[in-house]
């Protein structure tokens, strides 16, 4: 070999070493260099490496597959150097940027185009977080949308907007009550006395009801006092003796029929009350309050609870629970000198679906009650045909049916202008009168309301707290009743002293 032609191709191959280092190796900074997680890339050095260093090796590692390339492998995400030296003396400074792999990720946009398709929804990943961005219709689109994000494992923050939804559609409940309640009764009875016959002044009674109290007076006689309105009362003065006779029959009907109407929201539970409630003392027997009185209120009358939803098939779902409640005072207590009625409830409750304007009939809540009491004096009342005489006898008979039908419908609001529902009054009005009730000033005063939204769409979590805050009601008053010392009457003000001249305030 000609040595001055080595000689050349020396100097050829070091400019060319030196010329590649100056172009990898800007005199601003290291040159930045990309690589993805799972994945490698090949650096090539026009000149023998001698040495690699990698600055954290658990992000990449530098493997030598030729004297002149470098293979690096993208371990996990994040930034380090790394470092090339050249033979010569010559060094490579790169900015390693190891980039997550987006293949899971191209999967999840791709998952998030399918399901929100024509909605604007965007999927991006900083760090350990998952940012969504966009504006989809409604709440279950966002919730779609964060659960589909979430399987990326990691923090998924929801930065959606949510346009302003629909107004809700309203049902209206028409409910109907008939109850009808019956009784029929019946006594039969008869009590003797005695004002002092043969010097033995007394009464004969079955206790079937209030036999006369007798009075004793001098002589052995006695005088009767009768307590009780009956049917028949017979005395002989003759004998002394006299006899007190009930037959009664009474009949009683009673019907109520009510028809209330109730409306709620969709998925919002409406109640309605057509009665009132008894107040019940209750005594306290904790030891913090041992003895104290207080007051529990007991709702009664014809009630009605339920909950609509409208499904997709466009029909309404209702868990209903009609409820007709009575004070019962036949089977009332006493406590401490307070009445306290029974209750006498009948109640149903179910979960149906109707279409608009269907109707469904609870009936069959029937109560038949027969009720029969017998007395007699032994012996009196065995003997045959007489012992009709020491004989009672008392029947009471009862029925009671209850019919509900309940019709959903799907309603809207009055329109403006249109005629509203009003009560048909008996009688005029005292002259002079008002005849419109004071009412808020309409738009032709207080001026428009804007039919479009202030904005379109809102984010994601004021849409859910305004939600959460319409289901919480107010809290629960509670009563009670404690012992007040009476205060003394004030004394009357002195009268005002008039001021010099004769005026006064």
């Amino acid at each position: 070999m000609n040595p001055i032609r080595l000689s050349a191709s020396i100097l050829v191959a070091m400019a060319l070493s030196f010329q590649a280092a100056a172009s990898q190796a800007p005199a601003g900074g290291a040159r930045d260099l990309f690589v993805t997680v799972g994945k490698s890339l090949v650096v090539e050095s026009p000149t023998i490496i001698q040495r690699v260093a990698v600055a954290n090796a658990a992000l990449a590692e530098a493997v030598a597959v030729t004297p002149r390339e470098v293979l690096i492998n993208g371990k996990a995400a994040g930034e380090t150097s790394l470092i090339i030296w050249q033979q010569g003396g010559a060094r490579l400074l790169f900015e390693l940027k190891i980039r997550p792999s987006t293949a899971k990720l191209e999967a999840i946009r791709n998952e998030m185009r399918k399901e929100m398709a024509g909605q604007d929804v965007s999927v991006t990943v900083e760090d350990e977080n998952v940012f969504l961005r966009g504006t989809v219709n409604d709440l279950v689109a966002a919730d779609r949308a964060a659960q589909i994000a979430s399987t990326l494992g990691k923090n998924t923050v929801n930065l959606l907007h949510v346009k302003v939804p629909p107004v809700e559609q309203q049902i209206l409940l028409k409910v109907r009550f008939a109850n009808v309640d019956r009784a029929a009764t019946s006594d039969l009875g008869v009590n003797f006395m005695s004002t002092g016959a043969l010097q033995t002044p007394g009464a004969i009674s079955t206790q079937q009801y209030q036999p006369p109290r007798p009075d004793l007076v001098e002589g052995g006689r006695a005088n009767f006092t009768l307590t009780d309105a009956l049917n028949i009362f017979l005395f002989r003065p003759d004998l002394n003796l006299g006899a007190t006779i009930r037959a009664l029959q009474s009949k009683r009907f009673l019907e109520i029929l009510a028809e209330p109407n109730v409306l709620a929201i969709n998925g919002k539970q409406a109640s309605f009350l057509a009665g009132g409630e008894v107040p019940v003392p209750v005594v306290q027997t904790g030891l913090a309050g041992a003895g104290a009185v207080t007051i529990q209120w007991r709702e009664f009358g014809v009630r009605i609870n339920f909950l609509p939803v409208v499904t997709p098939r466009n029909t309404i779902r209702l868990q209903v629970a009609p409820e007709v409640s009575s004070l019962d005072y036949s089977n009332a207590t006493v406590v401490q000198g307070f009445t306290i009625p029974a209750i006498a409830t009948r109640r149903v409750q179910t979960e149906v679906e109707l279409e608009p304007g269907q109707t469904f009939a609870i009936a069959g809540l029937l109560d038949n009650r027969v009720i029969e009491s017998f007395n007699k004096i032994p012996g009196l009342g065995d003997i045959p045909v007489l012992g009709k005489l020491f004989q009672s006898r008392s029947r009471n008979k009862s029925n009671n049916e209850l019919l509900v039908m309940v019709t959903p419908e799907l309603v809207r609001p009055i329109p403006a202008g249109q005629p509203i529902p009003g009560i048909q009054m008996p009688a005029e009005f005292l002259k002079g009168a008002p005849t419109v009730a004071p009412r808020t000033p309409g738009m032709d005063v207080t001026g428009p309301v804007p039919v479009k939204p202030a904005q379109e769409a809102v984010p994601y979590e004021r849409l859910i707290e305004r939600k959460e805050g319409q289901g919480a009601g107010p809290a629960p008053v509670q009563f009670q009743i404690l012992p007040v010392q009476a205060q003394p009457p004030a004394a009357p003000a002195a009268p005002a002293q008039p001021k010099p001249g004769g005026a006064s305030n």
